[in-house]
């Protein structure tokens, strides 16, 4: 399934039903076979935009799948909110990609009000020093955050620990979450994507 033709019937889909797109961005694998995606959409909340991942491959390394996320204002910081989904089982002759999409994208809906909510906890969570560098020890040296390399730990710690952005200030799970999500940035797009992906649901089991 050609990458343009699954990013034209998501922007369809979304159109449908009046969801603006306010940016994106695209990263494709050397050899062109996996692609990788985010939609930022115009809907805001708590600092926050909006945003669904979409992931591709035409080397069946995985199936079309996707997630909903959010961009932070003050750090340009990308989140999902989890893995991603797959929006179909497998591709046969009758598969139809805008249905499958139509499915994906009411799916991602529906975890619109879960992440506030969940964004707004996190915010409110204060944590312990101990905890903190616990969780940051947890995911790096006993490898708990799958597809992160170790090298990050030191980078995440810093981020935490003394904050450049002011709103990173509080010792919460919404800074804490930031540091890991800032110090992706120094992998290229598909691994920071990949990344992204793993970390919601880790903080979720260890916090």
């Amino acid at each position: 399934m050609p990458h343009h033709e699954v990013i034209q019937a998501l922007t369809e889909t979304l159109g449908f039903r009046h969801i603006g797109v306010h940016r994106e961005e695209y990263a494709v694998s050397k050899d062109g076979m996996k692609m990788f995606g985010i939609m930022e959409l115009e809907t805001t909340f708590n600092g926050c935009r909006f945003a669904l991942g979409i992931r591709n491959a035409h080397d069946k390394s995985m199936r079309l799948a996707m997630t909903v996320g959010y961009r932070v204002f003050v750090c340009e910081n990308m989140a999902f909110q989890g893995d991603f989904e797959p929006v179909l089982a497998k591709h046969s002759k009758h598969f139809s990609l805008q249905n499958a999409l139509s499915i994906g994208v009411d799916n991602m809906q529906r975890n619109f009000e879960p992440m506030v909510k969940s964004v707004e906890l996190w915010q409110e969570s204060q944590i312990s020093d101990v905890a903190a560098r616990l969780i940051i020890y947890r995911a790096f040296i006993e490898a708990e955050l799958e597809q992160v390399p170790h090298h990050l730990d030191r980078k995440v710690h810093e981020l935490y620990f003394n904050p450049t952005v002011e709103d990173f200030q509080p010792r919460t799970m919404w800074s804490l979450s930031n540091a890991f999500t800032s110090a992706f940035k120094e992998l290229e797009p598909i691994p920071q994507f990949r990344a992204t992906a793993k970390l919601a649901p880790f903080l979720e089991h260890v916090k």
